[in-house]
């Protein structure tokens, strides 16, 4: 089912959680609405947010652990995928049986690559290497997959908090505040 996007609604910012974006800094014109965590949670409110407000854009702003290690700071990001998608024998990892329309959704920007599932990283997988994942999330995928599905353009911006590894929860707990600055620094930008 696809909404016809008229252009004329707000800017959405979906973000997971309070503690990564706060709502009384949004601008004029942008709505920022909390998802809470997990792909199930931000497919269920940005299905809302469509029905309810017709977007002509939605924004994924949430924090990320890096992957590939070059990574650091606010990214943008360019495609997603699912991580956790493990239909076999049915389709590869990361793949949704018998819907190739969704192996990997593309934002048509620049930027990373972002394995969304629904577990926090803390070890290497050796499939997110093999696959050219650049950051992981628990949200992005859902967010996309309900804006594709409905025509509405989307982006995302994600703040590096950890390495994915045994430290991560830590360094989260130590970092999920930090990337707020930067992102509205962005939203400046973005019309």
């Amino acid at each position: 089912m696809s909404t016809p996007n008229n252009m004329s609604g707000p800017i959405v910012v979906l973000t997971a959680i309070d503690n990564e974006l706060s709502k009384s800094r949004a601008p004029e014109g942008v709505e920022v609405i909390y998802t809470g965590v997990g792909k199930v949670n931000a497919a269920h409110v940005a299905a809302l947010t469509v029905l309810a407000l017709q977007p002509k854009l939605i924004i994924n702003y949430g924090t990320a652990g890096k992957i590939a290690h070059i990574h650091n700071g606010l990214v943008e990001v360019a495609h997603t995928v699912q991580r956790d998608m493990a239909a076999m024998p049915l389709a590869p990892r990361g793949r949704t049986p018998f819907a190739p329309e969704m192996d990997r959704i593309s934002s048509g920007f620049d930027g990373v690559v972002c394995g969304t599932g629904d577990s926090f990283v803390t070890a290497t997988d050796p499939w997110l290497v093999e696959n050219n994942i650049d950051i992981v999330d628990m949200e992005l995928f859902a967010i996309a997959h309900v804006s594709q599905r409905h025509a509405i353009p989307w982006r995302a911006f994600k703040f590096i908090t950890d390495a994915a590894d045994e430290n991560a929860a830590d360094h989260w707990n130590e970092n999920v505040a930090n990337g707020e600055d930067l992102f509205w620094d962005v939203m400046k930008t973005i019309s």
